[in-house]
């Protein structure tokens, strides 16, 4: 058990801007902590206004050359840092799970997970296509399409990684430069990308790296700026409701990926075994701080009992602790104030009633550990019920009919992930429509790939990242009219 690096010049503390390495102008910095000690790993140029602007002009006029690459061109940068990122996949996992605290295992799928989008859209930056429409004999009607301009990201911790990649390839595919805000608790994995990206050949301004705490400051003028044509941003629905907000005023381009409740449903004819395989994987992936994780698990009766004790026994063979020991099946929370938070929502479900079946405690550790929590006889009107967990804590509850599945699974404002669990397939077609979220997973919760559109509906956000559609958001369709053909 240990951290050590091959290249240890991945492992960098300033901002990245116009391809160069820059502290920032007030000398700012601040700590980067292991949550799994507490211990503070480095610490980070924290930037801010003059740094913004730089960063965004930087951006505006790298893009000038950078679109007019052919898409062949693209496609060789993006694939070179692809092989980069596979490359140095061990060097990336180990700092993935230093900041992040997820088990070195998980962390090293992550950064493959990462990596695919780049080779994804390496390929898809050669399949930018336009139309011929049809017109009347004295014309010719042309739709092409062209980068949507200088994009902002700003992405979240829980993958340091992979938010990064799915964001920044199709935007370099389509010819766009891009300003990435990566989250202050999760910045080395960003840096290290950027690192990458300069061995790639990315092109100095094509792709900066501003890490900050004064997330408000730098937002501000992230998205107040006339030249940034486009935000794309992973996180929570309140932050994302201030940053449409805030977009308006520019009429910015927006794509939202927001919070999740997602719901796993068992039906009584589900194979109980691939059940509980499906909900452990998904609710307790990365400690439970996933947007797509099983959040609420709604059992039917005639089952509900059996699955309760397959779910729970094996829970208690889970093993918490530091990611770099292999025998660690869960890691940390990523902060204190996450340990505090999840805690809360224990107790309250236990104040409302709730069953306390196994864990409900914070792990007795000097980092910040929450025990894998299962709470029974979870009802619909209990706050738990609503409100989007972030922690290894499973509430589990029980329905009678389909119908009454399907209006408890809809009755929330989210609308990202969902899955089910049946072998009927008139079940499965009636459940799958009328669940009212953007992906639904059918006996099965690992859904997530570079190949599918990821993406919500309702609060949840809109825009998708990923597969054929992924393209779609970083593109301007233009509409080109021939005419005079018959003078």
């Amino acid at each position: 058990m240990g951290f050590s690096l091959s290249d240890p010049s991945l492992l960098r503390g300033q901002a990245f801007i116009n391809g160069e390495w820059v502290d920032a102008k007030s000398r700012a910095e601040f700590p980067v902590f292991n949550p799994a000690n507490g211990e503070i790993i480095s610490h980070v140029a924290d930037v801010g206004e003059h740094e913004a602007q730089n960063a965004i002009e930087a951006a505006q006029i790298s893009m000038q050359d950078w679109k007019l690459k052919s898409p062949t061109e693209r496609s060789n940068v993006l694939q070179h840092w692809h092989d980069l990122i596979i490359e140095y996949a061990d060097d990336l996992a180990s700092i993935l799970t230093l900041e992040q605290g997820k088990p070195l295992a998980e962390a090293k799928g992550e950064i493959l997970y990462g990596a695919s989008y780049l080779k994804w859209f390496a390929e898809e930056a050669k399949r930018i296509y336009g139309d011929i429409l049809p017109s009347a004999q004295d014309r010719r009607s042309f739709v092409i399409k062209q980068p949507v301009g200088v994009v902002v990201a700003i992405t979240p911790w829980n993958f340091p990684n992979a938010m990064i990649t799915r964001k920044v390839a199709p935007a370099l595919a389509a010819g766009c430069a891009i300003v990435l805000k990566p989250a202050p608790e999760t910045p080395l994995s960003a840096l290290a990308l950027a690192e990458l990206a300069i061995r790639a050949g990315v092109p100095a301004g094509v792709f900066n790296v501003l890490p900050c705490l004064k997330a408000e400051e730098v937002g501000e003028v992230l998205t107040a700026s006339s030249i940034v044509k486009k935000l794309t941003f992973t996180g929570s629905t309140p932050v994302g409701k201030l940053l449409l907000r805030q977009c308006a005023d520019t009429v910015k381009r927006t794509s939202m990926e927001l919070g999740g409740n997602a719901p796993v449903i068992v039906f009584n004819d589900a194979d109980i075994d691939l059940a509980v395989a499906g909900a452990l994987a998904s609710k307790f992936r990365n400690s439970g701080q996933t947007c797509i994780c099983a959040n609420r698990l709604l059992v039917q009766e005639g089952i509900y009992d059996r699955f309760l004790a397959k779910f729970t026994q094996a829970i208690k063979e889970f093993r918490l602790g530091d990611g770099f020991d292999a025998k660690t099946t869960l890691g940390p929370v990523i902060t204190e104030k996450a340990l505090d938070g999840i805690g809360s929502v224990v107790t309250g479900a236990l104040d409302q009633g709730a069953r306390l079946v196994v864990g409900g405690k914070p792990a007795e550790s000097d980092g910040w550990f929450y025990e894998p929590t299962v709470l029974a006889d979870v009802q619909a009107d209990m706050d738990i019920f609503s409100k989007e967990i972030f922690g290894p804590v499973a509430p589990v509850i029980k329905f009678k009919t389909d119908a009454e599945a399907i209006a408890m699974a809809n009755d929330t404002s989210f609308g990202l992930a969902s899955y089910i669990y049946t072998q009927d397939i008139s079940r499965i077609w009636q459940v799958s429509e009328a669940l009212e979220y953007g992906m639904v997973g059918v006996n099965e919760t690992a859904i997530s790939s570079e190949l599918i559109p990821f993406g919500g509906v309702k609060e949840s956000g809109h825009g998708r990242e990923g597969s054929k559609y992924g393209l779609d958001d970083y593109l301007e369709t233009k509409y080109i009219c021939m005419g005079g053909l018959n003078a």
